[in-house]
């Protein structure tokens, strides 16, 4: 687990009252399935009870009204090695804002917590690309011009993400700027490259994360 960033500067987000709906994942981009059907977590498994829920078109975690108490990670049933994966995430926070994607990730057993691949969200943390409760430290971190960059092409609050898995190497894109290109050195009996696409919303946080438009292309080893 991650320390939550930490500044003297308080961040604060205007979270909107209407937000658009998500348009219908699939269709433009021959090869890519959509991993979210827009109205249920179908396919999907984590604390729906009291975390993870549906709200037009997104899947939300988060009321803005009090800290999330703890990590939670709302993860595919399905395992993938190689693919391409597209989504959306809008984040609004007022207090230590921060939640990430997971990938080639396992749950670990009788626990909260997921062990893998995270393609990271928040201030200090975006577009990096985390290891979760594994190695527990940042891989790769982009420069700040490049982040920079990367959020000025957000567009009324979301960003896009692309998280490209070839065999070892691992590519993030944020809003169509290229923040990682990861070569994994360990041997695949160490880190795995299978695992499930899971969704986090960080602890401690007071706010919402919604992600939208999760759509998955598998590619065949060797791809490029």
């Amino acid at each position: 687990m991650k320390p939550v960033p930490c500044c003297h500067t308080v961040w604060a987000v205007a979270i909107l009252v209407a937000l658009p709906v998500a348009a219908p994942a699939g269709g433009a981009e021959p090869g890519f399935e959509p991993l979210f059907d827009g109205r249920t977590l179908a396919g999907w498994n984590g604390d729906t009870a009291t975390t993870w829920r549906v709200e037009e078109g997104a899947i939300v975690a988060g009321d803005g009204s009090r800290p999330v108490p703890r990590n939670e990670f709302l993860a595919t049933d399905r395992e993938f090695g190689d693919f391409e994966l597209r989504l959306e995430y809008r984040l609004d926070f007022t207090r230590a804002g921060n939640a990430g994607v997971q990938f080639r990730s396992r749950r670990i057993p009788d626990h909260h917590e997921v062990s893998g691949y995270q393609a990271d969200i928040g201030p200090g943390y975006f577009g990096a690309l985390y290891d979760e409760s594994r190695r527990n430290r940042i891989l790769v971190k982009p420069a700040d011009d490049v982040v920079g960059r990367a959020l000025a092409a957000a567009r009324d609050g979301w960003n896009d993400y692309r998280i490209r898995c070839t065999g070892p190497r691992v590519r993030l894109w944020l809003n169509g700027v290229e923040t990682v290109d990861w070569t994994e050195p360990e041997p695949e009996s160490a880190v795995a490259r299978r695992g499930m696409v899971a969704l986090q919303i960080h602890g401690g946080m007071v706010g919402t994360v919604r992600y939208r438009n999760l759509r998955l292309q598998p590619l065949a080893a060797g791809a490029d």
